[in-house]
């Protein structure tokens, strides 16, 4: 403070007394401290903790609703994580939701463009909504990736079928199956490729070895039972439906297989295809 600066205050605090000795103001409550923005809350909150192993194992036997959100929740904590998007795309596929199953699908390939679950589950994502066109090049890239992966050329040859490049799809299955001789799914898909082309003794030969197989799953044998249907053997083919489906669903594909064998100008609007669509 200046030398003049002090001689006026001085002067002030003389000629004022009451200014120096009246009462005071009360002092001013001191305001609170500013509230904890929400990005500090955050930054000071634990980091979300991504589910263990055994976690992630007992969700597998969950449908496929709480799987999608479980695996979606998973994706949030870790966006590259490549397991987390493969199986979120897996659930969406499984509930029809067949665009955010591509996109899930290929978000993972954008962070692991070799990953080639990422590549398989975007290709039975084109299949299951009978596009199998689209599941063509992932497919391919992912064999080329994994040649020795019977599972690959086994979805080429559906994905083939559904181009209707049957020459292709059939020497796809023959390679998968030579990859593995002994694999239910393997020889089921092919079986119902040579069904779908006439070959229904063939095909029933090889489903009911599929069936036989301790891998085989409930599909291998209403695959055999649709077959042994499109021969007109409708109740062995009930027999075969009711061991694995609630009656009500065996009703329902018992009355598509019976539209699928009347004569042609019967059973307008119906064909193996139309069969296999989900």
């Amino acid at each position: 403070m200046s030398p003049l600066a002090a001689t006026a205050v001085g002067l002030l605090l003389v000629a004022s007394p009451a200014l120096a000795f009246g009462k005071r103001e009360p002092a001013k409550a001191e305001a609170p401290p500013p509230a904890q923005s929400q990005a500090q809350a955050q930054a000071q909150a634990p980091a979300p903790r991504k589910a263990t192993a055994e976690e992630r194992a007992r969700v597998a036997r969950l449908d496929p609703l709480s799987r999608a959100a479980f695996w979606t929740n998973e994706t949030h904590i870790d966006p590259t994580d490549a397991e987390a998007g493969v199986q979120m795309a897996l659930a969406l596929r499984q509930m029809g939701n067949y665009p955010q199953a591509v996109e899930a699908a290929n978000q993972v390939l954008a962070v692991h463009p070799k990953d080639v679950e990422a590549m398989l589950e975007l290709a039975r994502t084109h299949i299951a909504r009978g596009q199998g066109f689209y599941a063509i090049e992932p497919a391919r890239t992912a064999q080329a990736l994994s040649p020795r992966d019977w599972r690959i050329p086994s979805l080429l040859g559906i994905a083939y079928e559904q181009a209707s490049r049957f020459e292709e799809a059939r020497a796809a299955h023959e390679q998968a199956l030579a990859l593995a001789p002994h694999n239910a799914t393997a020889l089921s898909n092919y079986a119902l490729f040579r069904a779908g082309r006439g070959e229904t003794s063939q095909a029933e030969a090889m489903l009911r070895q599929a069936a036989a197989l301790p891998d085989a799953t409930i599909a291998v044998r209403q695959n055999l039972a649709l077959v042994l249907g499109l021969q007109g053997r409708m109740a062995e083919a009930e027999r075969l439906a009711r061991q694995d489906l609630p009656p009500q669903e065996v009703e329902n594909n018992l009355a598509w297989l019976r539209a699928a064998t009347l004569p042609a100008s019967s059973a307008a609007g119906r064909s193996w295809e139309s069969l296999r669509q989900p």
